[in-house]
């Protein structure tokens, strides 16, 4: 989206056939209406407007390395099965390293990616390096009259409610406890960010004892196993803490479900480190819901075993 303004172009959201059906996890129509004006399209309206003949005239990967813009010829052939032609896929930079970005500017992106062409294609931006502080700052980096821009859809944020209000209620705290294949990336942090269970739950004991709740909503991506030893260890006063969890289905839409029960929660404790956090806090903040107390899972302290290197 921040390229697609920046560029004064209309942003194309891919559809079910190519990629994911994203109107199923975020409202799109409050996107348009908190900006004023039609700057995000569904793949089904584009095909529309271009009669089932779309063409995108210009690719162009923004890193080059490893592989340009990670398009896998799955992709490509989906995307020319749809209709759509386009040409020769293009690099923007030579060596722009997808595990080294380099800082670029606005000025940049406009001079690589500024073209007269009708419909361009861009890839991949997620890692890009592209002024951070102006992209993180609270409200985001695009000008819009809301308390924030990108929602989850209306579907999601009430079942959300209607969660909250059969197992939960007010006052619950949110815990996203993140797992699988978090240990190698932790570990590779100085301090690493992965903690052993009997210390995660000691931290959450404390954060529950301060927050004064009786349960707690967890979203992990934990086996079982790991699960069932935190519960064990989660008690107080004698009384075991209940960890609730969302509800089964598409995993991007229980994934949005997660992260907005989260950011309704009392208090939030976060998993250094992950991308799913933050967009978490920044729910909260936009929202309004963030509380002093919110913080990273055992905040200010270092992993008490770290395992060895591969």
């Amino acid at each position: 989206m921040f390229f697609a303004a920046v560029l004064n172009r209309v942003l194309v959201i891919p559809g079910s056939k190519f990629d994911y059906q994203y109107n199923l996890v975020l409202d799109i129509e409050h996107i348009n209406e908190c900006i004023g004006r039609k700057t995000v399209i569904s793949f089904e309206n584009f095909m529309e407007l271009k009669k089932n003949h779309a063409r995108i005239d210009k690719f162009i990967c923004y890193f080059s390395i490893p592989l340009p813009c990670y398009t896998d010829e799955d992709h490509l052939k989906q995307l020319k099965s749809l209709g759509i032609s386009m040409g020769k896929v293009e690099t923007a930079w030579k060596s722009e390293d997808i595990e080294n970005p380099s800082p670029k500017t606005v000025k940049d992106v406009e001079e690589k990616f500024g073209t007269k062409e009708d419909v361009i294609a861009i890839g991949d931006v997620f890692f890009a390096n592209v002024e951070k502080d102006w992209v993180l700052q609270p409200r985001g980096p695009i000008a819009h009259k809301c308390k924030i821009l990108i929602e989850p859809s209306k579907l999601i944020l009430l079942t959300a409610q209607r969660f909250i209000q059969t197992f939960l209620g007010s006052g619950f705290v949110a815990l996203h406890f993140r797992r699988h294949g978090f240990l190698k990336f932790c570990n590779a942090k100085k301090p690493s960010c992965f903690y052993p269970i009997p210390q995660a739950a000691g931290c959450i004991r404390q954060m529950v004892e301060k927050a004064n709740t009786s349960v707690i909503y967890l979203s992990t991506d934990a086996a079982e196993s790991e699960t069932s030893l935190l519960q064990s260890m989660l008690v107080m006063n004698g009384k075991t803490i209940p960890l609730r969890h969302g509800l089964d289905g598409d995993d991007q839409v229980e994934a949005m479900l997660d992260k907005t029960i989260c950011a309704m929660a009392s208090v939030f404790i976060g998993a250094p480190g992950s991308t799913f956090t933050e967009d978490i806090l920044r729910l909260r903040k936009g929202w309004e819901t963030a509380s002093s107390c919110d913080e990273y899972l055992c905040h200010g302290e270092e992993p008490n075993f770290i395992a060895g290197d591969e």
